[in-house]
C-alpha cells in the first residue's frame, strides 16, 4: 500500500509522471512555478538565436514572458519539460513546453470526432554547450507522449529552420496552416 501512495505523489494531477528517466545520460522533469524564470530565458534566448528579436528587446521579451508563464503554469494552460544532465540534475541544459488552448469540435479523422483541445508546442531550447545530444528529441518526443495520454486532438508547432528536420523524424508533417503577421 505504500509504494501505491509513494508512486501517486510521484505525478501531478493529470496522472503524468513528475519526473521520467529520458535516457541514460539526461532527465526530463516536469516544470513547476518556480522554474518560469528559466523559461523565458531559453525563449528569449530561442528567439535571439533565430535572429528575431534583438539585444535591446532580449530583456523585454524575457520579462514579459517570465510573468505570462508564471500565470499560466500556475492555471495549468501552460505545462513545460526540462532536462538536466542525469548525473547532474540541478543544471537546466534545455527545455521545452506546451501551451494549451481550447477549440471548437472538429474531426481528428474521417471517422473519429475530437474534443476541442489542442496544443501548441513552444519554447523549444537547448543550451548551446549541450546541443547535438538528442535533448530536444527527448524533449519533444515527452511532449508526444503526454499529448496522447492527454487525448490532445491536434499538437502544432511552428518550426525553425534549424528545428524542421527534428520534427520531422519525430512524426510531424507540414500542413495548410497560414497566419497574418501583425505590426504593419
Amino acid at each position: 500500500m505504500q509504494r501505491a501512495e509513494e508512486k501517486e505523489h510521484c505525478r501531478h494531477s493529470d496522472r503524468y509522471p513528475v519526473a521520467r528517466a529520458a535516457s541514460d545520460s539526461f532527465k526530463i522533469r516536469r516544470a513547476t512555478l518556480p522554474d518560469a524564470d528559466v523559461i523565458a530565458w531559453h525563449r528569449a534566448r530561442m528567439f535571439q538565436d533565430m535572429g528575431d528579436v534583438s539585444d535591446d528587446a532580449f530583456e523585454i521579451l524575457r520579462t514579459k514572458s517570465r510573468a505570462r508563464l508564471e500565470q499560466w503554469i500556475d492555471s495549468g494552460d501552460y505545462i513545460g519539460w526540462l532536462a538536466t544532465p542525469a548525473d547532474n540534475p540541478e543544471t537546466i541544459v534545455g527545455g521545452a513546453g506546451v501551451q494549451l488552448q481550447p477549440i471548437l469540435p472538429r474531426p481528428v479523422d474521417t471517422f473519429t470526432i475530437g474534443e476541442g483541445r489542442q496544443a501548441t508546442i513552444v519554447n523549444v531550447f537547448t543550451e548551446p554547450q549541450w546541443r547535438r545530444h538528442g535533448i530536444a528529441s527527448l524533449l519533444v518526443k515527452e511532449i508526444v507522449t503526454w499529448s496522447k495520454n492527454q487525448r490532445i486532438d491536434r499538437l502544432l508547432l511552428h518550426a525553425s529552420d534549424e528545428g524542421r528536420s527534428l520534427y520531422e523524424k519525430s512524426g510531424f508533417v507540414a500542413s495548410n496552416e497560414m497566419r497574418l503577421s501583425g505590426g504593419q
